[in-house]
């Protein structure tokens, strides 16, 4: 499936007689602005199995191939209009000793405690990348999850290391993508985001106003169940933002016309998109991720 066969026996190898190499891999990347000529980022998303959020569709453990998550990443970051990657350190050090990421924007995922499925959901410890680590791996950005639930007191504890984590990105003149969502737990225990256009609103504000800067902050969100509504939502805010994916189910279609709609934007840069596009319901990654970029 990828123009880049991934050799795992040579990754286990390098990583068991020359664990420098990563660094070493990182030291001498390529490099490029965040953003380009066109203004705009098209990025692949590929830190949902930290979380131990596995699934895609009715597969529970469709992204536990490490190899053929990689093949898939490969074959994305290779397809022309196709920015870079978001990741955690495991995956973002596989595609660095496989020299994937030259040329790309190289994301780092930085909170991924809030384990999916967890009692401690909520409290979503910094458990990846620290904004030192990004600095000393001349990565591009960081991204964290900020999940809001009122109800719940361990959100109090990650909006502040939310925002003490925009100061240490901020100070690093380093972009810093949070995704910031009202959520809830059902009454069968699990979390669900509230995408209305006043919950979207609401955790547009809380997020924006984090930290003691806001130069370097960019948003990450979600369309809202009423794609109409975002013309609305999106004026909450000056920050930049780009949209994310989520799980789209069957209806990749659906998912490119509400991308299509809210990319027309002011505010909106570009996608930030992972399992829709890794592991399309057809199969067919090229065609997804082509698809995506085009509506750019």
């Amino acid at each position: 499936m990828s123009p880049v066969a991934v050799d795992v026996g040579e990754i286990v190898r390098l990583r068991t007689e020359r664990p420098e190499a990563v660094a070493e891999a990182a030291a001498h990347r390529k490099r490029r602005p965040l953003v380009g000529d066109t203004g705009r980022l098209m990025i692949v998303a590929a830190d949902h199995p930290a979380r131990g959020a596995l699934g895609v569709g009715g597969d529970r453990l469709a992204m536990a191939n490490r190899a053929d998550l990689l093949e898939r990443l490969c074959l994305a970051l290779s397809r022309p209009g196709v920015d870079g990657v978001l990741a955690t350190a495991d995956i973002l050090d596989d595609l660095l000793l496989l020299g994937a990421l030259d040329g790309k924007v190289v994301m780092g995922s930085m909170n991924r405690g809030g384990l999916q499925g967890s009692v401690f959901e909520m409290d979503d410890r910094f458990t990846g990348h620290r904004a030192e680590d990004i600095e000393r791996l001349n990565f591009d950005a960081g991204k964290l999850l900020l999940r809001i639930d009122y109800d719940d007191p361990g959100s109090l504890a990650t909006l502040e290391t939310t925002a003490r984590a925009i100061d240490d990105m901020a100070a690093r003149q380093l972009p810093l993508f949070v995704e910031p969502f009202i959520s809830r737990r059902t009454p069968e225990g699990k979390v669900k985001n509230d995408l209305s256009a006043e919950a979207v609103t609401r955790s547009i504000a809380i997020a924006s106003g984090l930290g003691g800067t806001s130069a370097y902050t960019w948003l990450k969100l979600p369309v809202t169940d009423n794609p109409d509504d975002m013309a609305e939502v999106m004026e909450t805010s000056t920050l930049p933002a780009v949209l994310l994916g989520g799980e789209v189910g069957g209806d990749q279609d659906g998912a490119y016309e509400k991308w299509r709609g809210a990319l027309q934007l002011p505010t909106v840069r570009g996608l930030v998109v992972g399992r829709s596009l890794l592991y399309p319901a057809d199969g067919d990654v090229t065609a997804a991720v082509d698809t995506a970029v085009g509506l750019l």
